[in-house]
């Protein structure tokens, strides 16, 4: 059975653009996400979207999850090893979103 505390603490980082797209265009920020309930990856995304990016979602999210282009790690381990949106969240995880697309 899972906890749940009063606040879920992460660390996310964005990356090699990304970072372009929030509203503060800072790399890295250690947020505190409501703990009354269970938080995947995907909710994650779908906070980030509603919280977080300021213009030009689409280059971000596509399909309720992370557009294409867009590594994202968990603990320095590639999301795709840790079932991507379905991966849950624990305390004091750190996620990357970066982009492997540029422009030229």
């Amino acid at each position: 059975m899972t906890e749940c505390s009063d606040k879920l603490p992460l660390t996310i980082e964005f990356g090699g653009g990304v970072e372009l797209l929030l509203y503060d265009k800072i790399k890295k920020h250690n947020i505190s996400l409501p703990g009354d309930r269970i938080w995947t990856l995907g909710d994650l995304v779908l906070w980030l979207k509603n919280n977080m990016i300021k213009e030009r979602c689409e280059l971000f999210i596509q399909n309720d999850t992370v557009r294409p282009g867009i590594l994202v790690l968990v603990n320095d381990a590639d999301w795709e090893l840790l079932g991507q949106t379905k991966y849950v969240l624990q305390p004091h995880d750190s996620v990357l979103f970066i982009s492997t697309l540029h422009g030229g």
